[in-house]
């Protein structure tokens, strides 16, 4: 799988080598039922199961993964920062004012 540790504090920990838009891992509006993320994260590839704020124990895998899904290397190219509550377009808040303009 893939994981990625990364610095809370850190306004461009949401950043790629392709999308360089400086932008915190923190989607518009925080997360749904968790909030702004201001500690050291781990972002892991796919899902975890369990209810939300769930302590998670990572351990070494038992068995050696030697498929070809487990051993090529991720790319990863973007991560989205848009809101989670409804229907969230925007990945900053200023993409966000220049697409909307000045509202009064």
């Amino acid at each position: 799988g893939y994981s990625r540790v990364c610095k809370g504090g850190d306004e461009a920990n949401a950043t790629t080598e392709f999308d360089t838009t400086q932008k915190a891992i923190t989607p518009m509006g925080g997360f749904v039922r968790y909030g702004v993320v201001k500690n050291d994260f781990l972002m892991l590839k796919g899902s975890v199961p369990g209810v939300k704020k769930r302590v998670i124990t990572l351990r070494k895998s038992l068995m050696t993964h030697t498929s070809r899904r487990d051993l090529e290397k991720i790319n990863l190219k973007f991560i989205d920062t848009s809101s989670k509550f409804g229907h969230g377009r925007f990945q900053t808040a200023a993409e966000k004012s220049a697409f909307m303009g000045q509202l009064k």
